[in-house]
C-alpha cells in the first residue's frame, strides 16, 4: 500500500509525459566512468548504462541493441526528483529522441538528443567523433566533432544536486509520439544485472568494475549461444548484422510473396499426393522486429520479440580489443 501511494504521488508530481517506474528516497550514485565496446555489427544502436533499483541500486551496463524498427532511436530512462523522492522515468524507442533529464550518459548522449549516429534511409551511420567503432567491421561512418560536449558532470538524476534541464516543447512532443518500450534484449540485461552482486552499488560503492561488466557480457553471449543451439529466438545482442535490410519494404514484400507461394505449392502437392513437398522459410521481420506501437507513454511491460541470430525492462557483444585505462578525471563515457 505504501509503495502504491508513493507511485501515485510520483505520477502526479513528475512530468505528465514521462512513464514513472519506481520511486526511492535515496539519490542514485554518479554515472561511473566506463569505456564503450565496439558495435558487433552494422545496425546496432548504443543504449547507455544507468542505475536501476531493486532492494538497492545496481548498475545496468550499456549495450549495443538492435532497434525494434528501422528509423527508431533510443531515449534513455532517467531519475527525476520531486517532493522527497527520486522517480525513475522509463526509456523508450521512437522516431526522435525525447527528454532524458539532461543526464550526460556519454558516447553521444550528452544530455540533449543523440549524436552518436544517425539514420540515412534504412542504414544507420556511426559518428566516430563520439562513438567507438572498429572500421574494419563497420563501414557506415562519418565524423562530426561539433557535437562533442566536454562536461565534467556525472550527475545521474535531474533535480537539486543533479542536473537542472527542463524538457523543450519538441521533447514533450516526442514523448507523446508513437513509442515502443524496451526490447526483450534490454529487459533480459536488466534482470541479469540485478542478479549479479558485483554490479550492486552496496558492493561496488558506485564504481562497477570493468571485469564485472565483461562477465555479464560473456554470460549473455553464452545464453544466446544456447538459445541458438536449441533453435530458440535469442534475447541478447551480438553479431547478427541488422544491416541485411530486414526492415526494407522491398524485402518484406518479397517475404510475403514467398510465403504465399509456399502455401500454394503445399496445397498443390497435397492434392496430387506428391511425395515431395516444397517448404519455403521466410523471415517475418514485420512480426519479429515491429511490435505494436503504443501512443503517449511506453508501458513498462515485457515485449516478446524474435531476434535475428544475435548474441546478448527497462529499467551483446563480441570480444573487445584491449582497452586503455582512463584517468580518474575523465568524464563519463569519454565526456561526449
Amino acid at each position: 500500500m505504501a509503495l502504491a501511494a508513493l507511485l501515485f504521488v510520483g505520477l502526479s508530481l513528475t512530468s505528465s509525459f514521462a512513464q514513472v517506474g519506481i520511486s526511492i528516497g535515496i539519490a542514485p550514485p554518479p554515472i561511473p566512468i566506463y569505456e564503450q565496446p565496439y558495435p558487433p555489427a552494422e545496425g546496432y544502436i548504443w543504449t547507455p548504462g544507468y542505475w536501476a533499483y531493486d532492494t538497492g541500486y545496481y548498475w545496468v551496463p550499456g549495450a549495443w541493441i538492435l532497434p525494434p524498427r528501422v528509423g527508431f532511436l533510443w531515449t534513455p530512462g532517467y531519475w527525476g526528483y520531486s517532493g522527497s523522492n527520486y522517480f525513475f522515468n522509463e526509456g523508450y524507442w521512437g522516431p526522435t529522441v525525447g527528454f532524458y533529464g539532461g543526464i550526460n550518459y556519454g558516447y553521444g548522449y550528452g544530455g540533449q538528443g543523440y549524436y552518436g549516429g544517425r539514420w540515412v534511409g534504412n542504414t544507420f551511420r556511426y559518428n566516430r567523433a563520439v562513438t567507438r567503432v572498429n572500421t574494419s567491421v563497420i563501414h557506415n561512418t562519418y565524423v562530426n566533432k561539433q557535437v562533442v560536449r566536454n562536461t565534467s558532470s556525472r550527475a545521474s538524476f535531474n533535480g537539486p544536486g543533479g542536473t537542472t534541464a527542463k524538457p523543450t516543447a519538441q521533447q514533450e512532443a516526442a514523448a507523446k509520439a508513437e513509442h515502443i518500450p524496451a526490447t526483450s534484449a534490454q529487459q533480459s540485461r536488466v534482470e541479469a544485472a540485478k542478479s549479479d552482486p558485483a554490479l550492486h552499488a552496496a558492493n561496488n560503492h558506485g564504481k562497477p568494475k570493468a571485469e564485472a561488466i565483461k562477465a555479464l557480457d560473456r554470460n549473455n553471449e553464452a545464453q544466446a549461444g544456447a538459445g541458438k543451439a536449441k533453435g530458440k529466438p535469442e534475447t541478447t545482442s551480438g553479431n547478427s548484422a541488422f544491416g541485411r535490410k530486414q526492415g526494407d519494404a522491398t524485402t518484406r514484400t518479397k517475404g510475403s510473396q514467398n510465403n504465399a507461394y509456399g502455401k500454394t505449392q503445399s496445397a498443390s502437392a497435397h492434392a496430387s499426393h506428391a511425395t515431395k513437398s516444397h517448404q519455403i522459410n521466410t523471415t517475418a521481420y514485420q512480426t519479429a522486429h515491429h511490435p505494436q506501437t503504443v501512443s503517449h507513454r511506453p508501458q513498462p511491460v515485457p515485449v516478446r520479440q524474435a531476434r535475428p541470430a544475435a548474441s546478448t525492462h527497462t529499467k551483446g557483444q563480441t570480444g573487445q580489443p584491449n582497452k586503455k585505462k582512463k584517468s580518474s578525471n575523465e568524464e563519463p563515457g569519454g565526456g561526449h
